[in-house]
């Protein structure tokens, strides 16, 4: 039998005689809901997700093993006991400290919560018909009270199930922090804690193990969930993804981006998926046998089957299977956009937008230490409307901040805002250079034809710049020395580049997504010089004319796509989605 796990009542000395990591423990241990990254579970969502890793009361559950590393108030802790005693009793009710104690860990950081769901799961015990001396030993067993990323676990896991904390890292001590980023690989730029919750659970698998989890889907796509969807693409099986965005899958309303995975401990293959499903028990049940069956789902299951959504560190695309095969076509076909001769950035962060920024007119300064600037609400009609906006230019021609000697109404403007400019991070770094803003200022930017297009949109808000204009930090930009901007705005609004952002991003609440350069980068164009002539002319036209079903006609020329292809790029469609 495993040695006895620390009673919740007292936290587990993860690390004995580390002071400071200890202490930094104690504190989150007290914390709040909000500190801690609590978010409840409904029960039908729990009880579908034990369905989808198989923990179901049919199959000798005692004598499994099944994790729950973050319990809180029993979401998922108490429906997994009431299955494990339902199991237990079909089987002829054995011994129950012998049959029991092995078969489920729990760990909570929280102890208020912890004790409290404590108190549940004796009482659920005892309703077994199981004495109160037996019920105090395998609780005890059972339960810790400590970090599931520090704290010591035995042996291996049938199955790992729950709702990992969502905390992000500026709440955590820095401490604490370092001792994560000491244990754990996948935690990369800027990860929230569930990275490591699901890293340290993905080793504790058992060959042919479960871990079903919901939690925010940001890292399937984003940057800092690159090591992780790493780890996954090269030892696990990514089994089962359900969208669960704008459902009601906890007790209270949040703004999160949740979804569900199932990871297993097997060869790779195909992944099932469903989006969005009605939060109803029979709802759920007949999704998870279409997810778990032996057959392809039927389309009408609201299940799908995607093949290769694990690739390397790539972000997963859990699309259609018809954009998904446009997508992988377009990618083997053509160079990235950037290799075909175009430039992604984004515009200027100054660090300080209320001294660096405001109206043209009214910024006091040389007229060579000031640029016009574009914003979002500059394009929101599609095409430029300037509000007159500009931005301070404090580098010359050679890439250096200016002497403020040689420009004094710049000098006299600064100053006047010096508290604000020097309180940044960036100034503090280099006080001599206090008044830099955070990125450089290329003043050749504002003359260059640009495309500008902002950071959330429903569509692609692709817009045509002329040459007068610096773009803000919520815009993103496209020149070329090669391509004609118009002509590249006609391929941008036909609706590619709407697919490979949505195909690539993580969507916002609301279905928006996020038009950033990361993503753009990743979309496909011909090289100009491959565009016959009068190709080249049709998409001048058909942008100028702002004619986007004409845009999609000369797109599918361009890929040429087919029928198929056309369809799942959104056929002729003057939206192009």
């Amino acid at each position: 039998m495993a040695t006895r796990a620390a009673s919740v009542t007292t936290l587990h000395p993860s690390l004995p005689g580390f002071c400071p990591v200890t202490e930094a423990v104690a504190t989150m241990a007290l914390g709040g809901t909000d500190e801690r990254g609590a978010i409840f579970t409904r029960l039908e969502v729990v009880d579908f997700i034990l369905d989808l890793v198989g923990y179901t009361a049919d199959q000798p559950l005692h004598e499994r093993r099944v994790l729950e590393p973050s319990f809180g108030q029993g979401d998922f802790l108490l429906p997994i006991v009431d299955r494990l005693l339902d199991a237990w009793r079909m089987a002829g009710s054995p011994a129950p400290v012998a049959t029991l104690c092995d078969a489920l860990r729990a760990v909570e950081l929280h102890h208020a919560s912890a004790e409290h769901t404590r108190q549940e799961v004796t009482a659920r015990l005892r309703a077994a018909h199981i004495s109160s001396r037996d019920a105090t030993i395998i609780a005890d067993h059972w339960l810790t009270c400590g970090d599931f990323l520090l704290a010591p676990i035995d042996g291996q896991f049938h199955f790992i199930v729950g709702n990992p904390p969502y905390i992000r890292q500026e709440m955590i001590p820095d401490v604490l922090m370092a001792e994560y980023r000491a244990r754990y690989s996948t935690i990369y730029d800027r990860a929230d804690i569930y990275i490591p919750f699901i890293e340290r659970s993905a080793h504790m698998l058992a060959p042919g193990g479960h871990m079903g989890f919901i939690c925010s889907d940001r890292w399937m796509k984003n940057r800092y969930g690159g090591p992780l969807r790493q780890l996954i693409a090269s030892h696990f099986h990514l089994k089962t993804y359900v969208d669960m965005v704008d459902t009601p899958a906890f007790h209270v309303d949040v703004v999160a981006y949740p979804a569900i995975t199932v990871i297993s401990r097997e060869k790779p293959g195909p992944t099932r998926i469903a989006h969005r499903p009605a939060i109803t028990a029979p709802a759920l049940t007949n999704l998870a046998q279409a997810l778990t069956g032996l057959h392809t789902p039927a389309p009408e299951s609201g299940a799908r089957e995607i093949h290769r959504v694990t690739n390397g560190d790539n972000p997963w695309i859990l699309e259609s299977t018809d954009q998904l095969a446009l997508v992988r076509r377009l990618e083997a076909d053509f160079p990235t956009i950037e290799e075909a001769g175009c430039k992604v950035g984004i515009g200027v962060a100054t660090g300080a937008d209320k001294a660096f920024t405001g109206p043209y007119e009214a910024l006091d300064v040389e007229p060579s230490r000031k640029l016009p600037m574009a914003t979002t609400r500059d394009i929101d009609s599609g095409i430029v409307l300037w509000r007159g906006q500009g931005v301070i230019n404090p580098f010359g021609d050679d890439g250096r901040l200016v002497n403020l000697s040689d420009y004094p109404r710049l000098r006299r403007y600064l100053e006047e805002r010096k508290d604000q400019i020097a309180n940044r991070h960036v100034a503090q770094k280099a006080p001599a250079n206090w008044y830099r803003t955070i990125d450089r200022i290329y003043p050749e930017l504002a003359q260059r034809p640009k495309l500008l297009i902002p950071d959330i949109k429903g569509e692609a808000n692709i817009v045509y710049e002329e040459g007068r204009l610096y773009p803000h930090h919520n815009l993103y930009f496209i020149t070329s020395d090669s391509w004609d901007m118009r002509a590249l705005q006609a391929v941008l609004l036909s609706g590619i580049a709407r697919l490979f952002v949505a195909t690539y991003s993580t969507k916002m609440r609301g279905g928006y997504l996020r038009f950033q350069a990361q993503y753009l980068r990743r979309i496909r164009l011909p090289k100009w010089q491959d565009v016959p002539a009068p190709l080249k002319r049709r998409l001048i036209a058909s942008a100028s004319a702002k004619d986007l079903d004409a845009c999609n006609l000369a797109a599918f020329e361009l890929y040429q796509l087919s029928p198929l292809e056309r369809a799942a790029l959104g056929g002729g469609s003057a939206n192009g989605a």
